[in-house]
C-alpha cells in the first residue's frame, strides 16, 4: 500500500530578509491518502519535510550607507511525507494526564512501589 502525503505552497514574507519571500510547503490533510480511492487513513500523519536554508538577515547597522546583512540558517518546509501515528495507550503512565492523575491518588505519605 502506498501512503501520500498532500501538500501546497504558500509564500513567507519578511521584509528584514533576503530573499524576502519564500516559498513553503503546507500539509493539507491531517492523515495520509491510502488505498485504491486515496480516502484519508489517520494511522498515518501528515507531518512537514523540513530544510535548512540559507537567509540573509538585515541588522540595525549601516555600513557607507547600506544596510548591513547577516547569514542565517532558517528550516524551510520543502514537502510533506507520511509517518505512521503514535499509538496512544490509555493504560500508560507515560502520558502527563496519566502522571497528574497518579500524583492526585498519591497521599503525601504514599509512595510509589520500587521497581
Amino acid at each position: 500500500m502506498k501512503e501520500k502525503a498532500v501538500e501546497a505552497n504558500r509564500i513567507s514574507y519578511d521584509p528584514t530578509r533576503y530573499p524576502k519571500y519564500l516559498p513553503e510547503a503546507y500539509c493539507l490533510c491531517r492523515g495520509c491518502l491510502t488505498g485504491p480511492f486515496s480516502e484519508e487513513d489517520l494511522r498515518f500523519r501528515s507531518v512537514p519535510v523540513l530544510m535548512p536554508t540559507v537567509v540573509l538577515r538585515r541588522t540595525a547597522a549601516c555600513a557607507g550607507g547600506r544596510y548591513v546583512y547577516t547569514e542565517e540558517y532558517v528550516a524551510v518546509a520543502v514537502g510533506c511525507t507520511c509517518v505512521p501515528a503514535q499509538a496512544k495507550d490509555a493504560e500508560s503512565i507515560n502520558s502527563s494526564m496519566d502522571k497528574q492523575a497518579a500524583k492526585l491518588l498519591l497521599g503525601t505519605n504514599d509512595q510509589p512501589a520500587d521497581p
